[in-house]
């Protein structure tokens, strides 16, 4: 369904993507699911074809075109596999932003530049095992050494973990100050005394690594900071509107794709004699399924609208984060309702849909936190 906040070339731009979607990552959605993780060739050629770089500035070899992007993460959320969406994602939509947006020109050309070109992936580092939405409580430390920050403490949860080449930590540079002691720093995972912990075995998002990283006593170079220093909380919640921003568009496409399976297997399902799709109340559920992704679509595309062009978009972002994440769980939980026993099955790409779409209302922020930024932001205590 075509918006008035994509261009043609945006949706001929939709197309291409859509088409090497289905010719080259959806065929190996479920190896890559077995694997545990998607390949690095898949960043690399993702890469080449300019798809990581799409939001950031032409002068590092992006494109300057967040909406794009947007187009991006829809049609990559579309693949079948919320893990192989989530591992790209994490990478140019999470782990490289902070890079982009406070880093200075020779970290760019040192870390964005390859990231763009899928060459090196990229992480965030900020949750740990005591502390998730509550980012203030951190206890991961980096004390100032001369000409070097000495970092230590682990990290939880953290997608593209095991494959990353680096790493933007959040750690308290004064422990003493709660959020205002924090700071941010580009880590390559291949310092001494940084070490993956173990990856974590997850019920949804197969196809992305998440993994604990332990950091003891890592060394890096002054100039590895982010920014200024105790700054890093307020680059973290910036960087979370358009975080949160794409989990609702992801949420849409994931909806959208649930919705398309459904329609067709109940044309092709028959019980008593007829296709199961002829039955009221499964054609009622999937009308509600459609409206319910149309719902967060609208709020979704309307942070899109804001964060595009500059403005204030914390309420709208946390909205159609809010929204999105519960629809998706209601959509995917229907669909597989719709496909009865067979949708209990592993070989039918429902339960999938429906075990990864569990995420979404608490990766990014839980919904009741959503709920808590809601309440303040507008004004109700």
């Amino acid at each position: 369904m075509g918006h008035w906040i994509f261009t043609k070339e945006h949706e001929r731009f939709r197309e291409s993507v859509r088409r090497w979607v289905e010719k080259e990552v959806a065929p190996h959605v479920e190896e890559w699911e077995r694997e545990g993780r998607v390949p690095r060739s898949l960043f690399r050629r993702a890469g080449e074809l300019g798809f990581l770089g799409l939001k950031f500035p032409a002068e590092y070899g992006g494109s300057d075109d967040l909406i794009a992007d947007a187009v991006f993460v829809e049609e990559i959320s579309r693949c079948g596999s919320g893990g192989v969406a989530a591992a790209l994602m994490a990478h140019s939509g999470i782990g490289a932003t902070p890079v982009w947006r406070f880093g200075n020109h020779e970290q760019k050309l040192k870390y964005l530049v390859p990231a763009i070109r899928g060459e090196k992936i990229s992480a965030l580092g900020i949750t740990e095992p005591d502390a998730g939405s509550d980012v203030a409580s951190i206890r991961t430390t980096a004390r100032r050494e001369g000409d070097h920050y000495v970092l230590n403490g682990s990290k939880m949860f953290i997608t593209n973990g095991a494959s990353a080449d680096f790493v933007c930590i959040a750690a308290k540079t004064d422990p003493d100050a709660g959020h205002r002691g924090i700071s941010l720093f580009v880590v390559e995972t291949d310092r001494p005394g940084f070490t993956v912990g173990k990856t974590l075995k997850k019920l949804g998002w197969r196809a992305s690594d998440t993994a604990e990283l332990i950091l003891e006593d890592v060394r890096v170079p002054v100039e590895n900071l982010l920014g200024v220093e105790n700054q890093g909380f307020r680059y973290i919640m910036i960087n979370f509107q358009w975080e949160r921003i794409i989990m609702a568009l992801s949420s849409v496409a994931m909806g959208e794709k649930a919705l398309e399976e459904t329609v067709r297997y109940s044309r092709e399902r028959t019980q008593f004699g007829q296709p199961i799709g002829r039955f009221q109340v499964l054609r009622h559920y999937m009308v509600d399924m459609a409206v319910d992704i149309e719902k967060a679509r609208s709020l979704a595309y309307r942070a899109l609208y804001l964060y595009a062009r500059g403005e204030d978009a914390v309420t709208e972002a946390t909205m159609a984060k809010a929204y999105a994440g519960e629809m998706i769980n209601r959509v995917t939980d229907t669909a597989l309702q719709i496909h009865g026993g067979n949708g209990y099955m592993m070989e039918y790409p429902v339960q999938r849909y429906w075990r990864d779409a569990r995420l979404m209302s608490i990766g990014g922020g839980t919904t009741q936190i959503m709920n808590e930024i809601l309440v303040k932001r507008l004004g109700i205590v």
